[in-house]
């Protein structure tokens, strides 16, 4: 058998003396990496979206989205307005939490108009027949550096400014 090279020690490089910790420290290393990754699934660091609903004796708002957002996630929420009496103009007002640390990348379908009301956006999204379905849709991205909680609460209300109903996520 050939001798081992100058540099290299049989004792150190061939049978690790001194080395008998390393594969514990990989093994914490890995099962924490394993933990966190498992509570990212557990929807620990926000993402997955869920339903509030709130209803009157005009219609019912359904809001399905996400309430706890991680930066830099794209997620979608979706609006559904079910109609129990006619709504001539039906508007969707979002507190200034659903834009505040929040890039807007669409809605659809295009609102009719869009306002100010004291400071939250109003999204006019025309007439709402009775017994008929409205669903409007947001799609965002959480600006990387937004951290905090913000307030997003809905109301919608007809074009005379009277509220139906109202959620928040």
């Amino acid at each position: 058998m050939p001798d081992a090279p100058d540099h290299l020690t049989l004792r150190h490089h061939r049978d690790l003396h001194g080395r008998e910790r390393r594969p514990l420290a990989r093994w914490i290393l890995l099962t924490l990496l394993g933990l966190f990754l498992l509570a990212g699934l557990l929807n620990a660091f926000g993402q997955r979206p869920h339903t509030t609903t709130d209803e009157s004796s005009v219609a019912s708002l359904e809001v399905y989205s996400p309430s706890t957002l991680r930066s830099g996630l794209y997620f979608m929420s979706r609006f559904t307005i079910e109609a129990h009496d006619e709504i001539e103009n039906a508007t969707l007002v979002l507190d200034p939490g659903w834009l505040e640390g929040m890039t807007l990348n669409t809605l659809e379908p295009s609102p009719v108009g869009e306002a100010n009301r004291d400071g939250r956006l109003a999204l006019e999204l025309g007439r709402v027949p009775a017994g008929r379905t409205h669903r409007f849709f947001l799609h965002f991205q959480v600006n990387p550096t937004t951290i905090g909680h913000r307030s997003q609460g809905v109301d919608l209300e007809d074009g005379d400014g009277a509220s139906s109903t109202s959620t928040a996520p």
